[in-house]
């Protein structure tokens, strides 16, 4: 029976790719993972074409995992190569985004400025059609208006009428014997 020994670290080799792209994998051979090192974590390999720094050409045929290494002069197909600039794109785009995560006081109030623009617009053009709407408004009420007579009340007037009935009240301790506490009540009142 084997046992494990987690005391032992993996040891990982890091390379540059021609553009500056720091990139690690546990060894740079096929079908090993190949990963793009950043500040904060490790992105897996876009699949495509890359050209190391030393000149050598790394293939990644599946995310993440190497398919080959050839020597530089061995230029194959050259319509990998827009695969590699939309991955280089891509990992260029993820770190411009995570540096301007925060805008500036200028930026807020440039973009606060043009918010308000395009209210007044809105309010320009809807002020044409409230006063066209309160005209309609005024000519409906004006047909709408019918005389009132003052000599007929328009409703009954409500009268209060209580019930007169006294309710009768339960008492429960009528035939029994009282207690103690029963007793001293009702010699206090």
């Amino acid at each position: 029976m084997e046992l494990l020994n987690l005391q032992d670290e993996i040891k990982l080799e890091s390379m540059k790719l021609d553009n500056g792209t720091v990139i690690e994998a546990e060894a740079f051979e096929a079908n090993q993972e190949v990963f793009i090192v950043t500040e904060d974590e490790r992105i897996a390999l876009p699949v495509g074409e890359y050209t190391l720094e030393d000149g050598r050409i790394l293939v990644v045929a599946e995310e993440g995992v190497i398919a080959e290494m050839r020597d530089g002069g061995e230029e194959e197909a050259p319509a990998e190569e827009p695969a590699q600039e939309e991955a280089t794109e891509e990992v260029e785009a993820n770190e411009e985004e995570k540096e301007m995560s925060y805008a500036t006081k200028e930026e807020l109030s440039a973009a606060v400025e043009e918010m308000k623009a395009m209210i007044e617009e809105i309010k320009a053009m809807m002020s044409p059609k409230e006063e066209e709407m309160a005209e309609e408004v005024k000519e409906e009420v004006k047909e709408e208006e019918v005389e009132m007579s003052t000599d007929e009340p328009a409703a009954k007037p409500i009268k209060h009428s209580p019930d007169t009935k006294p309710v009768d009240m339960h008492q429960f301790s009528k035939g029994a014997k009282g207690d103690t506490l029963s007793r001293i009540f009702n010699k206090l009142g």
